[in-house]
């Protein structure tokens, strides 16, 4: 169902593959001129399935397939105007449509992932590369040490280190909290944990 369309056996049993692309072509047609919900439903019932295949096999993962097919025939209602029967065929669109979309989802993971695993968000501790014994006990003496350094920044830096990694916020949540530009949250991160760093070593 999308857009308050149900899709009943019947309606999906009516559209066949042999020879669809001028029907879908109509249909998509009807949906740009006319709002017709009854021929949205005809493009809903053939290509959701497929879509949900495509999906699939793209993310490995049911929730983010159905996501994706939500999203894209969501796009066809919306811009169906934009269909050109003479420059490819519904399939064609749809699924250029649905790729699309999949950038844009591996984008936002992309940009997440970075957000929270940059190189530049917790260089105190990952740049820790001696041997497993004498790393554990580094790092025991850099947290003991970071409670009393962490009072030693200056109080916007603090802000944005307590949201980090004591609220667990990604910088883009930051943000958005601040109300600030993302590339602020950024320089304030790597200037606090630049001085932590400095200050461990000055305490060792």
């Amino acid at each position: 169902m999308l857009v308050g369309i149900p899709l009943d056996n019947q309606q999906r049993r009516s559209v066949q593959p042999k020879d669809c692309a001028d029907e879908m072509a109509h249909h998509l047609k009807q949906v740009a001129e006319n709002r017709c919900k009854a021929a949205f439903s005809q493009v809903f019932g053939y290509f959701a399935p497929r879509l949900r295949s495509f999906a699939l096999k793209q993310t490995g993962n049911e929730a983010l397939a159905m996501e994706l097919v939500q999203d894209t025939l969501s796009n066809v209602w919306q811009k169906a105007h934009l269909f050109n029967a003479e420059k490819g065929s519904p399939s064609t669109w749809i699924f250029t449509i649905a790729r699309n979309i999949r950038y844009d989802m591996l984008r936002k993971q992309q940009n997440r992932k970075e957000d929270i695993c940059a190189d530049d968000l917790w260089p105190v501790l990952c740049e820790q590369t001696a041997d497993p014994n004498e790393v554990e006990m580094d790092e025991q003496i850099t947290l003991d040490q970071l409670g009393t350094l962490f009072e030693a920044l200056p109080e916007k830096q603090k802000v944005v280190i307590e949201a980090i990694y004591i609220e667990g916020k990604s910088q883009q949540e930051v943000a958005d909290q601040l109300d600030i530009p993302l590339g602020t949250v950024k320089s304030r991160t790597r200037l606090a944990l630049q001085r932590l760093k400095e200050m461990l070593n000055d305490h060792d």
